[in-house]
């Protein structure tokens, strides 16, 4: 029994870590008041070129990279539609997500049936490991999961207890305010845009170099819808990321805990859409909206330098 726990323990911590590193990173934007819900394409587009980079070089931490830097990068088109044309956030990230997911189905089509002969391995901490049942489930997983644990720390950290992150935070409350105190809220939106992007292609490359051997179109599978709602759920807040993640981690396994007990397939593979449906349900019932949610004041609105 204690077998069966554990692995279901470790397979809702591998299932959790790219929604918690798509998370932080949305997080990470939203508090700067831009509301990025192109999340799903900048993942798929991490993952097939995290996938790519992996496949010709052989080496898992290039592909790592590549993606973080393709994600970063592509999320640049959001920020300048947004933050330079002041064009609507929603519409943005919509085309966003449809351009990513054009573009990874475009440029993994050669690498379909195509298995990696390397990928991100788990690695047993020195002692650690060796810890009955918590060494298995903590400290023999892969590096994005240890990753994933030190980036959360250090978004928390950051936005909770630093100038920067005091930063961050005015300009999504009052960007007018920051500006007033020297702040280039621009440059912020951009760095904060970026940082989310990065992030969401890490997810991407976690789900093609060390959760699958194989690269599939679409393998993203919605996750980046999830994330956004995930944000919602962890009200802005990096340590709540950390449990919304994995508690959506653990509903993924439940899908094929289910399954052999008869239940209809198509039912299960609803189970993390409908959690969805119903934590944004939830948040449309709060009785103050946003700020009942400790959304940033500003968020999803255009901002005009220099207006009053």
């Amino acid at each position: 029994m204690l077998e069966v726990i554990t692995s279901l323990l470790v397979r809702t911590i591998v299932a959790g870590t790219p929604l918690l590193l798509g998370t932080l990173g949305e997080v990470t934007s939203e508090r700067a008041g831009i509301m990025n819900l192109g999340v799903e394409g900048m993942m798929s587009v991490g993952a097939v070129t995290g996938f790519m980079v992996t496949f010709i070089t052989g080496n898992p931490w290039l592909g790592l990279i590549a993606a973080t830097c393709a994600g970063a990068l592509i999320s640049l088109i959001h920020g300048f539609v947004t933050i330079s044309l002041r064009a609507n956030q929603v519409v943005s990230g919509l085309s966003l997500t449809m351009l990513g997911l054009g573009l990874s189905g475009l440029w993994g089509k050669p690498f379909i049936g195509r298995p990696l002969e390397v990928r991100m391995a788990p690695i047993a901490i020195p002692g650690l490991s060796d810890i009955p049942f918590v060494g298995d489930i903590l400290f023999h997983q892969d590096a994005y999961f240890y990753l994933s644990l030190l980036l959360g720390l250090i978004v928390w950290f950051g936005l909770k207890h630093t100038r920067a992150g005091v930063i961050v935070r005015s300009v999504g409350e009052n960007p007018k305010a920051a500006e007033a105190q020297g702040i280039n809220v621009v440059r912020i939106k951009y760095i904060c845009v970026m940082i989310g992007g990065a992030f969401a292609g890490m997810a991407g490359a976690n789900l093609s170099t060390a959760y699958s051997k194989s690269w599939i179109e679409g393998m993203t599978s919605g996750r980046g819808w999830i994330v956004i709602a995930l944000t919602i759920f962890a009200r802005w807040e990096p340590s709540r990321a950390f449990l919304g993640a994995y508690i959506f981690g653990g509903i993924f396994v439940l899908q094929f805990v289910l399954q052999p007990l008869g239940i209809s397939p198509n039912l299960l593979a609803m189970l993390p859409y409908l959690t969805t449906l119903l934590v944004l349900l939830g948040h449309g019932l709060s009785k103050s909206g946003k700020r009942s949610m400790s959304a940033p004041a500003t968020l999803g609105e255009a901002y005009i330098r220099g207006g009053r």
